[in-house]
């Protein structure tokens, strides 16, 4: 455990993608968004351990709300193309 106010292991707190994943799917990005801000306030306690759990945490629904997101964002665009192709079908008919 390091002490308060020495320098330990830089953790990542993944920030960055958290805050992009809440454009995806936010349901999933808030608590990747409250697991990135507690990784800096646990580091600066010295409690490098929980402060990589933490990190780990926020990966995980991060990615979670990226993929659903992106997933959901690929079905929709295939929807409107049906949804225009079948629609310019039977227009002509």
């Amino acid at each position: 455990m390091v002490q308060p106010g020495m320098t330990g292991p830089a953790v990542d707190n993944n920030m960055t993608m958290s805050i992009v994943s809440i454009f995806l799917f936010w349901p999933l990005a808030i608590p990747a968004i409250i697991n990135a801000s507690k990784v800096n306030t646990l580091l600066a306690q010295g409690d490098v351990a929980g402060a990589q759990q933490a990190s780990v945490e926020s990966k995980k629904w991060s990615k979670l709300a990226l993929i659903i997101g992106i997933v959901a964002y690929a079905l929709c665009c295939v929807g409107y193309i049906a949804l225009f192709a079948i629609g310019g079908a039977l227009s002509t008919v």
